[in-house]
């Protein structure tokens, strides 16, 4: 761990902080440092090695706001998401397991940040945060709302009603199913979302699964049929049926209008 900071890296963290830059990239120091190409790539991988700057990939770092205690530093979720995302042109909305956690559907805290994007698929890490990405089309980002994290930058989430619709959507990779049926339902009872944002985020980001399984959830809680039939509008019609529940037997009720095995009970 380095200790000490040399002429140059006393200089690096001066001029960051003075220009309240949070990244660093290949260039960025010939002119302010006075330095060459070779000397400013030995400064951040001797930063980088010591924990002082957090590289976000080859030519990228990011910088601490201020020199952090002990010579160790790790850059918090929001500071590399937004970082790498603005790095790449693309945008991100955390899902998952921390959008659960976050609206209190489940109290397991994760430990690494789930975030669908329309740039990078794939495990990153960066200082101690690991990033789990899952590339989507432009068109599956959306349902979303900002918080403030406590670095002061700006965390882009999945809203509270996107997050029960995705739980339904990627049940395999969250989850999700049947818990989110309860999560859903019991979101209703309280009014913390509304079944006609829950149906026009079903429509808007959700597949044929999706819809059914969705449709036969509403149908039992007892939302309106007007509501219902902009569901059974959209489901392509075939023999095949889908179990309600992935996972079990599929045994139980059918349900024609939606096309699947009831096999559970909320």
């Amino acid at each position: 761990m380095k200790r000490r900071l040399g002429n140059l890296e006393r200089q690096l963290f001066a001029h960051a902080q003075m220009r309240g830059l949070r990244t660093l990239g290949t260039g960025d120091l010939l002119g302010p440092l006075r330095i060459s190409a070779k000397q400013e790539r030995e400064l951040y991988s001797r930063l980088s090695r010591s924990g002082m700057l957090a590289q976000v990939r080859r030519g990228l770092y990011l910088v601490p706001s201020r020199l952090p205690l002990g010579g160790m530093w790790t850059p918090g979720e929001a500071l590399t998401l937004n970082a790498l995302m603005k790095d790449q042109g693309g945008r991100y909305q955390i899902c998952g397991p921390n959008a659960f956690n976050r609206y209190g559907f489940d109290e397991q805290v994760p430990t690494r940040v789930y975030a669908y994007n329309n740039r990078i698929s794939g495990e990153r890490t960066v200082g101690s945060v690991t990033l789990s990405l899952i590339k989507v089309a432009d068109g599956r980002l959306g349902g979303i709302e900002a918080a403030k994290a406590p670095d002061g930058e700006t965390m882009v989430y999945s809203s509270r009603a996107r997050t029960l619709v995705d739980a339904v959507y990627d049940w395999s990779r969250f989850d999700g199913l049947p818990r989110a049926y309860v999560w859903i339902r019991d979101e209703l009872t309280a009014k913390r979302v509304r079944a006609p944002e829950l149906v026009d985020l079903t429509l808007r980001y959700g597949n044929q699964g999706t819809i059914r399984r969705m449709g036969v959830l509403l149908e039992r809680v007892g939302v309106s049929d007007s509501m219902l039939r902009s569901l059974a509008r959209r489901i392509r019609r075939t023999s095949g049926l889908i179990p309600w529940i992935p996972g079990r037997p599929r045994r139980g009720a059918v349900s024609r209008r939606w096309g699947v095995v009831v096999n559970g009970e909320l």
